[in-house]
């Protein structure tokens, strides 16, 4: 078995702020930002990594990459000591900032690919052939001539992402790589990601908060609230953890009795003197297909939807619950 990609063990980070008391005077605090953290992530998977503003992703991250030194606990990214071996660690990982920029913002994208390629000391013929394949595959052709600072939103993150990809890294951590893109350029993203993962088995690490990007993209989800982990686990299990279920609605040939007693279901509503109804089902329970048996031994059934949870109110949901373990 492969040695995992992140190693996490009891990771913990304290911040010390002196907040000003009077006039003269300040107090000391300790503020803890990541709280006895621990999960390990396997090489090729994807997974997301998500939690409110304030809940210690981008303090997490950082220790991840070895920009911050961690207070306590034990970390190994991609094997190495992200703080001690930064220099090495460099070269197997690439990582997008949403709201920074690694590329020469006055020059060509071009002549930024180039400056990279030499940073990362590739073969003028690899990296060249390199360039040329992730030019083709996120559509940048007519762009590398043009200065990144001429570049729309969706350009550069594009241009971005390609740059933390260059060298071919072992693990790419993506904060908020779709921010502000239009729903075109997003599903440019992220079928270049997944193809990359597929065909290079490349660890994807994400943070975001759009949920579209989690859905499409990750198998996987860590939840992270005030500095600690609360849910680890599949997306399914995620709604799960709070009740939230998947809906099956069903347009009946004709007027039928509510369907009020269906094994794993529960009625949500009904219209049309039950033509429509809708049924809200535990998929441990039971499966789409089998509440659809059951339907239609009863009813004639003209039309389907099922309708999957919303994962928004599940995180939602999830923080209230860590907010309020008890009422």
């Amino acid at each position: 078995m492969s040695d995992p990609i992140i190693d996490i063990a009891g990771l913990t980070r304290t911040f010390v702020l002196r907040r000003k008391e009077g006039r003269w005077r300040r107090r000391r605090e300790v503020v803890t930002a990541v709280d006895d953290m621990s999960f390990r992530i396997e090489p090729g998977t994807a997974v997301g990594y998500i939690g409110a503003n304030g809940a210690g992703k981008s303090t997490t991250i950082k220790m991840i990459t070895g920009i911050l030194v961690p207070t306590a606990g034990r970390l190994r990214t991609c094997g190495l000591d992200p703080v001690r071996q930064r220099r090495e660690l460099a070269g197997r990982i690439g990582v997008v900032f949403g709201q920074r920029s690694q590329l020469w913002w006055d020059l060509p994208l071009r002549e930024s690919f180039s400056i990279l390629a030499a940073i990362h000391r590739l073969e003028p013929a690899a990296a060249r052939r390199r360039t040329r394949e992730l030019v083709e595959q996120l559509e940048m052709d007519s762009t590398l001539d043009t200065p990144v600072r001429q570049l729309s939103l969706g350009q550069r993150m594009r241009a971005e992402v390609a740059a933390a990809l260059l060298h071919s890294p072992e693990l790419v951590i993506l904060d908020e790589p779709t921010i502000g893109l239009d729903v075109l350029s997003k599903q440019r993203l992220r079928e270049f990601l997944r193809l990359e993962r597929t065909t290079r088995g490349t660890t994807l690490l994400l943070t975001t908060h759009d949920m579209g990007d989690i859905e499409r993209l990750c198998e996987r989800v860590l939840v992270v609230d005030t500095g600690k982990l609360v849910y680890d686990g599949s997306l399914t299990g995620l709604a799960a953890t709070v009740g939230a279920h998947r809906v099956l609605t069903v347009d009946l040939a004709e007027p039928a009795p509510d369907l009020t007693d269906l094994p794993g279901a529960k009625l949500l509503d009904s219209e049309g003197g039950g033509v429509r109804q809708r049924l809200a089902f535990d998929t441990e329970l039971t499966t789409a297909a089998q509440l659809l048996a059951a339907v239609s031994a009863r009813s004639e059934v003209r039309d389907l939807s099922i309708e999957e949870p919303d994962i928004e109110d599940v995180v939602r949901r999830i923080y209230e619950a860590a907010a309020h373990p008890f009422s």
